[in-house]
């Protein structure tokens, strides 16, 4: 199977809604290579950044569930590096 490297973008713009996107994380955490989040408090707003090697269908189909939850926006970034899993 191939996998793809990707940057994730997420802004979280309801607190309530952080436990469900950890949990998404959590479910995928084997494709995902690092985090960093970053609380913009002034905005009322968190930042994440997500670095994940996976098959392109993972990818999709977190950002997709990620995208779902209410008062969260995703962007993905996908290299042209493939690899195999």
């Amino acid at each position: 199977m191939q996998t793809r490297v990707a940057v994730m973008s997420i802004i979280v713009e309801e607190r309530d809604t952080v436990g469900k996107l950890n949990e998404l994380l959590h479910e995928y955490g084997e494709y995902i290579l690092g985090r960093m989040g970053l609380p913009y408090r002034e905005k009322g707003i968190h930042i994440i950044s997500i670095a994940m090697d996976a098959p392109q269908d993972r990818i999709s189909a977190l950002a997709g569930k990620i995208g779902a939850l209410p008062g969260v926006s995703v962007k993905t970034a996908l290299s042209g590096v493939i690899g195999d899993a």
